[in-house]
């Protein structure tokens, strides 16, 4: 299971490939929120999400043979370019299973990276069970999106860099806000955090009717979602928490936080006038709720993630038509 000595490996693992993501904040947004906001724009990483550097640590942490087989993964997009990318810097062959109302712009990109793409109807088909197939038939490691180890420790490092630099900002006691659709984003950062700023606190963010995460913190147990697609936010569309991942949200994380659709466009928009970061619906959600919910947060200072920045220029003239 993921620990903190494996962030702290991942990491090592990571430097240098890996780009360490700026804070990011403005009086304006301050001003809606009413505290500070200090924001983590993952939508500036490699492959234009988080998900690089988590498909980095797994990638370069596999044995040498397994990897020279090449490496399966499934994802609606982002995870998929960053296992893409991965692989191509390891000079090893991707095969990626994509829901097929991906944004067409992850498609595309995923293709663009060298990746071999598999569309599936994320509605009828199971894509555990086309990812075993494949795997078993052509003898790829499968590279999970959110429920391997390996992947959260890479995860994990963003929290790594918000502990230090909540440090140099003197900020000892916060809400940090992370979009979450599996867990691994959270759960990493939650286990980062405990180690090295213990004082700050993970807390699921997720988008109206695909709120399983915080159902489950709530249940006690892993809720599923009644749907599967038909979200803006489809990067962080599960359908449940991971086995994994769950019980460490379940003993590290506050309260999940769960926004609308608008809010995750007016966070969009937001993003892009004060910061100029371009993020994608899912990837918004935790600025959302620092901006929108900020009832629901206690103290004077709160962290959010942009998670990723990979949206359709049709999505993102929306947000922008709305709420500019």
């Amino acid at each position: 299971m993921t620990d903190i000595t494996m962030i702290r490996s991942a990491a090592a693992r990571l430097k240098g490939h890996a780009r360490r993501t700026p804070l990011l904040s403005s009086p304006f947004l301050d001003e809606i929120a009413g505290r500070r906001v200090f924001v983590k724009p993952e939508c500036l990483q490699h492959t234009g999400s988080f998900k690089y550097r988590g498909a980095r640590s797994a990638v370069s942490a596999l044995d040498p043979d397994a990897r020279a087989r090449g490496v399966i993964a499934f994802s609606s997009g982002n995870h998929a370019q960053g296992v893409a990318l991965a692989a191509r810097e390891h000079g090893v062959a991707s095969v990626i299973i994509m829901p097929g109302d991906s944004p067409r712009m992850k498609i595309d990109n995923t293709r663009a990276l060298g990746a071999e793409v598999v569309l599936y109807d994320r509605a009828t088909e199971d894509r555990d069970a086309i990812g075993a197939r494949l795997a078993g038939e052509r003898g790829l490691t499968l590279i999970k999106p959110y429920d391997e180890p390996q992947v959260i420790a890479g995860q994990g490092t963003i929290g790594l860099e918000i502990a230090e630099d909540a440090v140099a900002l003197g900020v000892a006691k916060a809400d940090v806000l992370v979009c979450c659709g599996g867990g691994g984003l959270t759960s990493g950062i939650a286990l980062a955090l405990e180690a090295d700023a213990p004082g700050l606190r993970a807390r699921p963010c997720e988008p109206q009717g695909f709120d399983d995460v915080t159902r489950s913190l709530v249940s006690g147990k892993i809720e599923r979602n009644a749907r599967l697609s038909g979200s803006l936010c489809d990067a962080i569309v599960t359908p449940q928490p991971g086995e994994i991942t769950f019980p460490i949200m379940q003993r590290l994380c506050g309260p999940g936080l769960v926004v609308s659709e608008d809010q995750c466009l007016h966070a969009m928009a937001l993003a892009w006038s004060r910061l100029k970061v371009v993020a994608e619906p899912g990837g918004a959600v935790a600025l959302a709720a620092a901006l929108f919910h900020a009832d629901q947060i206690e103290g004077d200072a709160v962290f959010a993630t942009i998670s990723g920045g990979n949206v359709d220029a049709e999505v993102f003239q929306t947000a922008l038509a709305r709420f500019a």
